[in-house]
């Protein structure tokens, strides 16, 4: 590793910067960043930036504090559609750059000859369509009064709106000012330094510091017409004024969650946990930013029926944002630790019973993960993957996330729950704020829990958990009593009717999504007819029953639920839930294509470019660009 050093940032408070490890064996090496961290990489970026919505483009400086050996004169940096204009040193002095011809997934390389140089500026302009961007117009937010931005780095999109070493394993501290128009408010993740701006003629300056060092893909930044509400002493809510009151009512138990989270694996070491609920076209169901999780609106169905998104999003504040994978290879790190811990959660916040509903279903949609993949790409069912020559977002699968959470159940279950809450929680302690590997977890697993007991391997089988394909036979299979209920209701619907479904306005959503799930993908429009009555399904705005049923109505080539469907892909742009229907669509052949192609003409332009990079390879449209 190479030594550490400490600056000041140059906040109202002046923290100690923290300056994170990077990691010096060859598992570590990140084949989606030009950098060369051990020879010479970024420890802390200051941005100064300018949104102008009429251009959709932020454009300013970013200056970066390095750290080399003595002999390097050069630094590499990621960048992607970018506008370079210029490279100076700390005293003015401008320097040579030599920007390549940019790879199809990785960008174009930006080699800066700093010589003696430990702090360069880069002045630059990002373009109208950088990927990590989303200029929305008045018309595409709920208040549709004022223009949106909003940013989405993961995984390799920070290098499209900051010229950085966009790489997991090199952590950066950073600060920013950003200058944007007076009647729009300016959030980050990171501390808020100026809650209500510095105004200048038409327009408010807004400061934020990060003092302790985060993988690049964690810096975010939304514009909008936002608004805070508290939901406890160190919990809030920021969205549009229209949405306030729902979101605020929605997510009332954060602080319990934290609670939950703290007295699991330690304290919540990011001072405040904020959430900013955004407009529908975001691509993700939440984002983990510190400080400022990013979510969905799709979360908001009246009874906090999916607030395990929100679970899930805390649990990453320790594991993902305090460890994170050092390379995207490691994906697994972030996110199987994540829905672990996120279960953990939810049965300390919602009870047992409804924790093991939601672990069977994520292993349902494990199972289906397996057999798609095992036809395609069974190589993708391992944990650590190869992504040589590959988008990361190859590997964002539910691999990462089931297999992975399963993964660290078979430890549990073969150490003992008590056992291995100890651990894991030393486990943060150890790497907090550092990248990891496969290989660093499983040594410091065998290190630290493994090696006091000669049997607990044998049990877990733990290289085959992280390097082979498929499920180890260790593997167990959660079985709630609650679901083999609904199994046997779904048997008797398929020959009665809704009559045998009995009363389901008391069913909560993981009840309601496995019935939908586990029933034939062939039923008659009459008992399609049926259902939707029963279960309310047409005037339902849960997403994810939505989905379940969307899928139900597809496969049966349900004409009745089109325009539902419709609606559906209309109202949101989270990948997970249109992805699936548009590939759903497309596999129906006459049916479905010429309806895949129509809503995709009307809905493009409103998604998100991670979005619409997926569907994109699914549902061809003529003149799409």
């Amino acid at each position: 590793m190479l030594a550490a050093c400490s600056g000041k940032s140059p906040s109202s408070v002046t923290p100690t910067r923290q300056v994170a490890p990077v990691l010096a064996d060859e598992t570590a090496r990140d084949v989606h960043s030009y950098a060369q961290p051990l020879s010479a990489r970024v420890q802390h970026v200051d941005l100064d930036l300018t949104a102008d919505f009429a251009a959709k483009t932020l454009s300013g400086t970013a200056s970066l504090d390095i750290e080399a050996q003595p002999s390097v004169t050069e630094l590499l940096l990621d960048t992607r559609d970018l506008n370079i204009e210029s490279v100076q040193d700390a005293g003015g002095t401008t320097l040579p750059w030599v920007l390549a011809q940019p790879d199809v997934v990785l960008g174009a390389k930006l080699t800066v000859t700093v010589g003696s140089a430990r702090r360069i500026t880069v002045r630059y302009r990002t373009s109208p369509t950088a990927a990590a961007l989303q200029w929305l117009t008045p018309a595409q937010t709920a208040g549709k009064q004022h223009p949106y931005l909003f940013s989405q780095g993961e995984a390799i999109l920070t290098r499209t709106w900051v010229p950085t070493q966009d790489s997991p394993g090199i952590r950066q501290t950073w600060t920013a000012k950003i200058t944007a128009p007076e009647a729009l408010r300016v959030v980050m993740s990171a501390e808020q330094q100026t809650p209500e701006g510095e105004r200048i003629a038409d327009a408010r300056v807004w400061r934020f510091a990060m003092d302790k060092p985060v993988a690049p893909y964690l810096i975010a930044i939304a514009i909008g017409d936002i608004q805070f509400r508290p939901l406890g002493q160190r919990t809030g809510v920021y969205t549009e004024p229209v949405m306030l009151d729902a979101a605020a009512a929605e997510l009332e138990d954060v602080e319990r969650m934290v609670e939950a989270a703290e007295s699991l694996y330690g304290p919540y070491r990011w001072g405040r946990y904020d959430l900013l609920v955004l407009p529908p076209s975001f691509p993700f169901g939440g984002m983990e930013n510190p400080r400022l999780t990013f979510a969905t609106p799709t979360i908001l169905a009246g009874d906090k029926s999916l607030v395990s998104l929100v679970a899930h999003e805390l649990a990453h504040s320790w594991s993902g944002n305090l460890v994170t994978n050092a390379t995207w290879a490691d994906f697994w790190l972030n996110e199987g630790f994540t829905t672990y811990f996120e279960n953990r959660i939810m049965e300390r916040v919602y009870g047992p019973d409804a924790a093991l509903m939601l672990r069977q279903l994520g292993w349902q949609s494990l199972q289906s993960e397996l057999t798609s993949l095992a036809e395609k790409a069974p190589a993708d069912t391992r944990l650590h993957i190869d992504l040589a020559g590959r988008d990361p977002d190859d590997g964002m699968s539910d691999i990462a996330y089931e297999k992975g959470a399963a993964f660290l159940r078979s430890i549990e279950a073969a150490a003992g729950r008590e056992r291995f809450d100890i651990y894991l929680r030393g486990y943060f302690d150890r790497h907090a704020f550092s990248p990891q590997t496969t290989a660093g977890f499983l040594r410091d697993l065998n290190e630290h829990l493994l090696a006091a007991d000669a049997t607990l391997e044998a049990r877990i089988n733990t290289h085959a958990w992280a390097y082979d394909s498929g499920l180890p036979q260790t593997a167990v299979a959660p079985q709630s009593p609650r679901f083999a209920q609904l199994d046997a209701l779904a048997a008797q619907f398929v020959s009665r009717g809704a009559v045998a479904l009995g009363e389901v306005k008391g069913w909560n959503t993981a009840e309601r999504v496995h019935l939908l799930q586990g029933l034939p993908r062939k039923l008659s429009a009459a008992r399609l007819q049926e259902l939707d009555t029963a279960m309310g399904l047409s005037a339902t705005h849960n997403s994810e029953v939505r989905f379940a049923w969307l899928r139900l109505a597809i496969a049966n080539r349900y004409s009745p639920a089109v325009p539902q469907l419709e609606a559906f892909l209309g109202d949101q742009g989270r990948r997970k839930f249109v992805l699936p229907l548009f590939t759903a669509l497309m596999e129906q052949g006459n049916w479905g294509k010429p309806i895949a192609q129509r809503i995709y003409a009307a809905t493009r332009s409103g998604y998100h470019s991670v979005t619409v990079g997926s569907v994109d390879k699914v549902v061809p449209l003529p003149n799409a660009h």
